[in-house]
Parts: structure tokens; sequence; C-alpha cells
């Protein structure tokens, strides 16, 4: 009888409890705090000119012969790049436009989606189009833009960091408003 009440207790306590399960919290990634959006005009001895944003600092790329029209912007405290690249174009548009859709097919592997904005600004002649890539890509944003004739800019973004989109999608969010100021903003000169 005894060891029937204790069979029987056990059981009741073994089916009245509740298994808990353990449910793991996903990883979590240091909220960035960064400054309210400035702008200054940018301009050198090139021909264009755009807006940017203050905490951002752009310096002229070296070429083969000296020193080019091509910037390297440092982001600043987004721990990126941007890479601008210029041509007098020699070639056909065509031609200019075919490299960079062709830079931009290199990560059609790892992006989930590729968004394109046309850019025409008539009064500027200032035509073009912006890519954003979502996903784990290496370079979220890439432009070119063009004055259709005889000038040409094309243009990657690259993160410092291993591409995580979810975890650089707010960086990614506040580095897109300067970058449509600075297309925007952007003029040939001359």
């Amino acid at each position: 009888m005894k060891l029937l009440s204790t069979a029987i207790i056990l059981i009741v306590l073994l089916t009245s409890c509740e298994e808990e399960s353990y449910i793991p919290k996903p990883p979590s990634y240091l909220r960035l705090e960064l400054p309210d959006h400035s702008y200054r005009k940018y301009s050198d001895e090139c021909n264009y000119s755009f807006n940017l944003p203050q905490i951002y600092t752009a310096t002229n790329t070296p070429g083969e012969k000296g020193p080019t029209c091509n910037k390297k912007i440092d982001l600043g405290p987004l721990n990126g790049t941007m890479f601008l690249r210029y041509w007098d174009m020699t070639e056909p548009i065509a031609y200019y436009i075919n490299n960079a859709n062709d830079e931009i097919g290199k990560h059609k592997v790892k992006a989930t989606l590729i968004d394109d904005d046309r850019i025409i600004k008539q009064d500027k002649r200032v035509f073009g189009t912006i890519f954003e890539l979502q996903g784990n890509v290496a370079t979220p944003f890439q432009f070119y833009l063009t004055d259709s004739t005889s000038r040409f800019v094309y243009c990657e973004v690259l993160f410092n960091s291993t591409p995580n989109y979810d975890s650089i999608k707010p960086t990614l969010d506040y580095f897109r408003r300067d970058l449509d100021s600075l297309i925007n903003s952007f003029e040939w000169e001359n």
C-alpha cells in the first residue's frame, strides 16, 4: 500500500509539473548615438560639388598620373567609406552605365533585394540611378551620376563591419538621409 501511494504521488507530481522551455534571447547590438544631420557644400578643383555631412571627411585619391577627381569619403562614426570615382567620358555613355551595373550585379548572390531609384534633374543636367542592396551585402548603396554627354561619377559605400543587415539597419537608415542630401545637391560645375 505504501508503495502504491508513493507511486501515485510521484505520478501526480511528474504530470502536474509543466516543463518550462528555454527561449534564447537574440543577440543585441549597441545603440548608436549619432549627431543631428548638418551639411556643408563640398567642392574643389573638380567639376562637381555636393552637400557633405559635417561628420564626414573627403580626400582625393591619387591616380597613376597624379591627383584625380576620385574621392575617398570617410564616414566618421558610421565606420565606413564612400569611394567616389570620376571619369571624363571618352566612350559612349552605355559603356559607363554597363560597368556600373556589372558592379551591382556582383552582389546579387548575397542581396535579398536590389531597389533602384532613377535620378533626373533636368535643370542641373544630373541623371543617374541609386541602388540600395538589402541583405548581408558588402556594399549596401551604390549610385552613378552623369551629365549624359561628358562626365560620369560612380560611387559605392562600404562599412567596416561584417555584413549583417539587421544589425546595421539603423546605421543604413541614418546614412540614407545623408546620401539623399548628397545626391539631391549634386551639381556639375563649369
